[in-house]
């Protein structure tokens, strides 16, 4: 697993860098921090990595809205290689902010593989910044997290958002995603039984915790599994186990490299 090597992209404002790269570290991956500036000056290409991870926080400070500014410089910077490292069934990896920087550069959902931006995050129902634990349920057969997880497998998920509320600019962007088998994760309760708030903690549409593309290789979703990486970071009975969810999610990512061989 030496050989894999996944870019973490930050920029001022960014956080959980740090839990990121202990988790890909620690399956045996190699995480690099990269700058938007290195992409910026040519220092750094996305072409020597098998994975790219943009992590939660608060780029720029989220002035004009959360995500736009890192989206926009990410985009004039690396839009090339970034269309083929998709195109290449790379995984592309967006918690919290790198969720909503994603949606801003139109990479999520991006039915129609132009890279439109047909989605937003907004303000949470409550109003409110919501810093909880909640539960997420795996809906779909992705490609790279099917092998590990279930449908319909609940996990503890840990969030801290107040703009995570999906809207989407259209119905038919809905009906597309839904056709398409795009909605990964949803909010649940621990028995899953509800998912009202505060398990659904922003009011998404559909109780929407994350999304893919229609290829299943970019995700964005706005829990935080790094935050739950070591059984000892779970909540309740769940810090009992041998997993967790951080571990089950990161590990599927790795694994589904090493079985690309990309």
């Amino acid at each position: 697993m030496s050989d894999i090597k996944i870019a973490i992209l930050r920029m001022e404002g960014t956080n959980n860098e740090a839990e990121v790269y202990r988790a890909f570290a620690s399956l045996g991956a190699i995480p690099e921090y990269i700058h938007i500036k290195q992409l910026e000056n040519k220092k750094a290409s996305l072409e020597e990595f098998q994975g790219i991870f943009i992590p939660g926080g608060f780029s720029a400070g989220d002035y004009v809205r959360a995500g736009v500014i890192f989206g926009k410089r990410l985009m004039k910077s690396s839009s090339v290689e970034l269309r083929t490292f998709i195109e290449e069934r790379k995984p592309v990896i967006g918690t919290c902010n790198g969720f909503q920087i994603l949606a801003e550069m139109g990479l999520l959902p991006d039915v129609d593989g132009n890279a439109s931006r047909s989605m937003v995050l907004s303000v949470n129902k409550s109003g409110k910044f919501e810093c909880r634990t909640t539960y997420i349920r795996f809906t779909n057969r992705n490609p790279m997290l099917g092998k590990a997880m279930e449908r319909g497998m609940i996990i503890q998920a840990p969030v801290a958002h107040k703009e995570g509320q999906i809207k989407f600019i259209d119905g038919k962007t809905l009906d597309d995603i839904l056709q398409n088998d795009q909605i990964i994760f949803k909010y649940t309760n621990a028995d899953g039984t509800s998912d009202a708030y505060p398990w659904n903690p922003n009011g998404s549409i559909q109780s929407i915790a994350g999304l893919s593309n229609p290829q299943g290789n970019v995700i964005g979703l706005m829990p935080h599994p790094e935050r739950a990486f070591d059984p000892f970071n779970m909540s309740g009975r769940e810090r009992e186990d041998n997993s967790s969810s951080g571990r089950i999610f990161y590990g599927s990512i790795i694994k589904y490299i090493q079985d690309k061989s990309i």
